[in-house]
């Protein structure tokens, strides 16, 4: 069966057709050619003639004369749309007119330097005198020095020019002095922390080049966003020309939105996205559709790998080595006699993400080239232009992040004219669920604007660390667009601190650590944790997680994944950041449990907001504290997702200077949402004789936990528990209160272990407006500001304690922040407007996964609430 049948079989499958609200078909594209440009040179024609290329695109032509006339271009077109021509032509051409010429570029990962290269190779034979070679941390310490005297196209990324080349500019001397042009392909990557500290890169690069007399031109590729031209100004801090008017041709594409029935109306429950991302991978692969998955995170491609392989592990598993209860020694046993072999049979199904080995990778791109591998489930390690041969199907679990992701990966299928189909399954996430609903933000222009900052202060400090080490700073001179007179402010601080020295009037580095090595471009933290394997065999490594990360993905007692394998962690060593981890076969996963506190530090911006009668909130951002502890994890069945419960971890808490965006509503607001009975934030009232009754319920039930049989002990006592929640007695059916003693009558009170009161409360929640306004805000603000969610952290303020009013937080999960924040003071009125709209336009009744976030099993939402909240915020008043 073709694509095209399975495409119609899906248009009438029962199971399926009802799931796609949006099938959109872009018809074959022609291609805009325009001739070689007269200026080409006639052996870069005739060696493209060689290879069936006998014209250009139209932005290769745009490119091609734009770069001709010495100006920056920035190359913003869609997924194989002939971009790296587009560099390499420009490039080579100076090399055939100047021997001497040199060129850099920069890839944001090695798999994709190695694969550009070998597309630079295939000029080889017609261009004697190219020389490219890639250096980066695999090259051999051997070949280094060759590759330092002869390359003249030179194939890196921005870790290693960080790192290994300009601390050592001594060693570069002749490919500086004549360096013509840098390239940096995949721009749109460079956004956040990654981005502001590689346009800091660029200042030190152009800095070193200045001092040999070089003045190199830039050239940059991106994905469609929604300001690629001044990205691409802001990471080289000059004028950019954009070429953005795409003239490559493509076949016919499909771009499906697939949302997961409802199963449960009331509750706006669907089905799962996992599940029924499995089915449709299944039917590609049933029909020899050579397919790439794209998952959200490593674990999702764990996951979604086991499932189409087959089955999870059968065991039961429920225990684990060291929980704190008297089975131990069984559960030890359990874990004991899980251990599996790590299986390599060859495979048509595979993963590919961070954390496997390069040469594991390799294969992998090769079989997807040979067709050897016909089913790939990956992160976005894949969604960059590796060359991975013409895969007719993507599939997408989940919004990959940004609207620029998603296009990315959709063009993973169907490079060159023939038919090809990608299909986004919606998961329950509300940002999820308001695309599938506004698919106008996927067809439309993107509404995203990648975001650096080159001078936040943390950043800014370590790479003029670097940069002095690379040379000394002279009287007047700048740093990039940072001008002379601050520069020296941020000089001196370091002479303070005697990293520098000041001799005459120059800046000196005077430390013994060389700064490059310390500094990590990709997160805040530069140490990883080393992941050993204990199984009875020679001791190895299995990967490495970042530091931020191992509290959180290799505590103590969790399941680890890797290619599709289980791995129980041992042991989680902080002091030497190692883990030690154990291959098993258990049908459980587990997921960690958090506690965050904030509080306020400085306020950088404030503002009123007005309603139709007056002040509804004040919107602000500023500096705040954020202290974040991993306190246990909880237990989920592999097959259905069931809470197999609970276990506390010891973790030390982590602590993160940064900024936030928070909204605090106004007593006019809350005394609104109160007389309308849409307020359940207050602190509960149990009337008078609270106490005693208290501590007559826990004489009744022997001052032990009525669920699991703790004791009380030592001065912490036991909670007393309402059954039926004490806020539904609140008011009647017909709004009159109700009383006390119906809610406090002995029958409705249960003594719990303060353990077993947090299950209970979770089960019975009553989800208020607010946390429901902080799920929904939450989840919608990173497709404002092309960032992941993870990006971001959520609190909310209910009790009034930090902010005065009650309050909900959103900030930067990067110390000292990276302007996130700062968007989302800017942008407060759309993203109200449209949180609104998403809140209204779910179906379900009192609150869900995909709006305002689910109440307990047997609780109450807060989608009233969350509405009445957001309505007041507008200016709108309920009907």
């Amino acid at each position: 069966m073709s694509i095209e049948a399975l495409l119609s079989r899906w248009r009438t499958d029962p199971e399926t057709a009802p799931n796609l609200p949006i099938w959109r078909t872009t018809p074959p594209r022609p291609a805009d050619l325009r001739p070689f440009p007269a200026d080409l040179p006639s052996v870069l024609a005739e060696s493209l003639a060689a290879r069936g290329i006998l014209s250009l695109y139209s932005h290769q032509t745009q490119a091609w004369e734009s770069a001709r006339r010495g100006e920056n271009v920035v190359l913003a077109t869609g997924t194989a749309s002939g971009k790296t021509l587009g560099y390499n032509l420009p490039v080579l051409a100076a090399l055939l007119e100047n021997p001497e010429t040199r060129a850099l570029y920069l890839f944001p990962t090695k798999a994709l330097t190695q694969d550009q290269l070998s597309g630079l190779n295939s000029f080889q034979a017609s261009i004697k005198n190219l020389r490219s070679a890639i250096y980066d941390g695999d090259t051999p310490q051997s070949h280094r020095s060759a590759i330092r005297k002869n390359a003249n196209i030179l194939f890196t990324n921005p870790d290693m020019l960080h790192t290994g080349i300009l601390p050592h500019h001594t060693n570069w001397g002749d490919f500086f002095r004549n360096l013509r042009f840098v390239v940096i392909d995949e721009m749109h990557t460079y956004r956040g922390v990654f981005g502001s500290h590689v346009a800091n890169v660029v200042r030190r690069l152009k800095r070193v080049a200045k001092f040999y007399g070089a003045d190199p031109q830039f050239i940059l590729t991106s994905a469609t966003i929604g300001n690629p031209q001044e990205l691409a100004g802001r990471l080289i801090e000059s004028p950019v020309t954009l070429v953005n008017v795409d003239g490559s041709a493509h076949g016919e594409r499909h771009f499906l939105v697939y949302n997961p029935p409802v199963v449960d109306p009331a509750l706006g429950i669907r089905k799962s996205s996992t599940q029924e991302s499995v089915r449709l991978a299944q039917d590609l692969l049933a029909q020899n559709v050579q397919t790439v998955v794209f998952a959200r995170s490593r674990r999702s491609v764990e996951i979604l790998l086991t499932y189409l392989r087959g089955s999870p592990g059968s065991r039961t598993g429920r225990g684990s080595p060291g929980s704190r209860t008297g089975q131990g020694n069984r559960e030890r046993k359990e874990i004991e006699n899980s251990r599996s072999p790590i299986l390599h049979s060859p495979s048509p199904i595979r993963g590919y993400r961070s954390g496997y080995l390069p040469s594991q990778r390799r294969e992998i791109e090769k079989g997807l080239r040979d067709g050897s591998i016909r089913l790939v489930v990956a992160t976005n390690a894949l969604e960059l232009g590796i060359d991975i041969g013409g895969l007719e199907a993507a599939l997408l679990v989940g919004y990959p992040g940004t609207i620029a992701s998603t296009w990315q990966q959709a063009g993973r299928a169907g490079r060159g004219d023939d038919p090809a189909v990608a299909v986004f399954v919606a998961t329950a996430n509300p940002l999820d669920q308001f695309l599938a609903h506004h698919p106008e933000y996927f067809f439309s222009r993107s509404p995203e604007q990648a975001l650096v900052n080159p001078d936040h202060l943390l950043i800014l400090l370590n790479h003029l660390r670097c940069a002095a080490f690379e040379l000394p700073f002279q009287p007047g001179e700048g740093f990039g667009e940072l001008p002379a007179e601050k520069l020296k402010e941020f000089l001196d601080f370091l002479v303070g601190s005697q990293e520098l020295h000041l001799s005459g009037d120059k800046y000196f580095w005077m430390a013994d650590s060389y700064p490059a090595a310390a500094v990590s471009l990709r997160s805040a933290s530069p140490e990883n944790v080393l992941l050993h394997i204990e199984d009875g065999q020679a001791p190895r490594i299995l990967g490495e997680v970042d530091l931020a990360s191992a509290a959180w993905m290799v505590h103590p007692r969790a399941i680890y994944l890797h290619e599709g394998q289980q791995y129980f962690v041992q042991d989680l060593d902080l002091t030497r950041n190692t883990a030690t981890l154990i291959p098993v076969a258990l049908d459980y996963y587990t997921e960690p449990l958090r506690q965050t506190e904030v509080s306020l530090l400085a306020t950088l911006g404030l503002t009123p907001c007005p309603s139709g009668t007056g002040e509804s909130c004040t919107k602000a951002y500023g500096e705040l504290q954020v202290t974040t502890q991993v306190t246990g994890f909880r237990k989920r069945q592999w097959l259905g997702g069931e809470n197999l419960g609970e276990e506390p971890l010891d973790l030390p808490p982590s602590e993160l200077q940064t900024t936030g965006y928070w909204l605090t509503l106004s007593e006019q607001t809350i005394e609104a949402l109160r007389a309308a009975r849409n307020w359940t934030n207050d602190s509960n009232d149990y009337g008078p004789g609270w106490n005693r009754l208290r501590d007559a319920v826990r004489l009744r039930d022997g001052y032990r936990c009525q669920v699991c049989g703790a004791a009380e002990s030592g001065i912490r006592l036991h909670d007393v528990h309402h059954k039926v929640p004490f806020r539904q007695f609140l008011s009647t059916a017909d709004g009159v209160p109700g009383s006390f003693g119906e809610a406090n009558r002995m029958d409705n009170l249960v003594t719990l272990c303060p353990s077993c009161h947090r299950k209970a409360e979770t089960n019975l929640r009553m989800r208020s407006g607010l946390a429901g306004l902080a799920t929904v805000l939450g989840q919608l603000a990173p497709l404002f500001l092309m960032c992941d969610s993870g990006d971001l952290g959520v609190y909310t303020d209910p009790s009034s304690t930090v902010f005065g009013h009650p309050s909900v937080v959103l900030y930067d999960q990067v110390p000292a922040g990276i302007g996130f924040s700062q968007k989302l003071f800017e942008i407060h009125a759309e993203l109200l407007r449209r949180a609104l709209e998403l809140v209204e336009e779910c179906e379900c009744e009192d609150g869900c996964p995909s709006c305002v976030g689910p109440a307990g099993e047997n609780g109450v939402g807060g989608k009233q609430e969350t509405l009445a909240i957001l309505e007041l915020l507008a200016g709108r008043e309920r009907e």
